[in-house]
């Protein structure tokens, strides 16, 4: 097969998979217990029946599950509408926009740092195999890797605070809230420090224990013994040989991580209250915001799908050894 037949293949696995997402997105939110209509109106406030059966009326779920609420909601989907948030009142199209790229810019500070940093050490650990530094540098990736997010979370957030002083939760300071944040660049880095450092030694153990697994067995292919008995350096050896073949899994991860560290992030944004996706999905969720909740998670499904795609597609490419099949 064809490296385009192998594409094409891939794209539409891909896209049926998003659909048996799409049906699990819808029924997994109206078998949870409770009433959505109590749940957005707040238990504290008192409406009448007939009230409360127009706010169903309106919202559409006086109709039957399936089909006709299920085949609304895919042809809303279809048409690129996620639908009006019951709780806010607004689209969520917009809603999850402007949440999302707060959620990214906590991710991509957290990812650039863990991938360099990871590789780097990883690299130096796997040269320098059997040594202090490698034993040091396993040992801290076997225990950030195994460690709970909510918990290193809660440990940076009471260290940093009592002894750094820096911020417990939030973008910025509340004095600077509604403010564009390219003005408040300062208060905004300090509200960084701790999710950014708790996102980056999460994701650094992971790629600093792949980077010295794939050195260490690239170090051990004969074109590196070749590579030694040609006079060449040490460094020389690392950079221009191994590093270049060890590279490929550590590719292919940090693609799969992308995904997977959107919905990852929900944990951080919670502990440190930081005004993204995380928080806005604890709120749909308290409320039984449907189409909140619905939109929120198709988008973390969808980042999840599109970069195991991203994966198979860098991995074929990136080793010619890999066949379409």
């Amino acid at each position: 097969m064809s490296r385009g037949g192998m594409l094409g293949r891939k794209v539409l696995f891909s896209l049926l998979t998003i659909f048996v997402v799409l049906v699990i997105n819808f029924v997994l939110f109206r078998v949870l217990p409770g009433d959505p209509v109590r749940a957005v109106i707040g238990r504290n406030v008192k409406l009448s029946a007939e009230a409360q059966q127009t706010l169903r009326e309106q919202f559409g779920l006086d109709k039957p599950i399936f089909p006709d609420q299920f085949l609304d909601t895919l042809g809303q989907w279809a048409r690129g509408n996620l639908g009006i948030s019951w709780s806010l009142r607004r689209p969520v199209a917009e809603i999850l926009a402007a949440k999302l790229w707060n959620t990214l810019l906590l991710i991509g500070l957290g990812q650039v740092l863990s991938i360099v940093l990871g590789i780097l050490l990883g690299l130096l650990a796997g040269w320098k195999r059997k040594t202090p530094f490698d034993v040091f540098a396993l040992t801290f990736s076997l225990i950030a890797w195994a460690t709970p997010t909510f918990w290193l979370g809660i440990i940076l957030l009471a260290a940093g605070s009592t002894w750094l002083g820096l911020p417990t939760g939030g973008l910025v300071s509340p004095e600077n809230v509604g403010k564009p944040l390219y003005t408040v660049l300062p208060d905004l880095a300090r509200h960084l420090v701790l999710p950014t450092l708790t996102l980056t030694i999460l994701y650094l153990g992971e790629y600093m224990l792949i980077m010295r697994s794939s050195i260490l067995e690239v170090l051990s292919e004969d074109y590196i013994l070749t590579a030694k008995a040609k006079g060449m350096t040490p460094w020389q050896v690392l950079w221009k040989h191994a590093l270049k073949n060890a590279m490929l899994p550590i590719v292919t991860l940090i693609a799969l991580n992308l995904g997977f560290t959107v919905s990852g992030a929900i944990y951080i944004e919670t502990v440190f209250s930081y005004d993204g996706l995380g928080k806005l999905f604890q709120t749909a969720l308290v409320k039984q915001d449907y189409p909140l909740l619905q939109g929120a998670f198709l988008l973390l499904a969808v980042s999840v799908i599109a970069a195991n795609l991203l994966a198979d597609v860098l991995y074929v490419l990136l080793d010619p050894r890999v066949k379409p099949t």
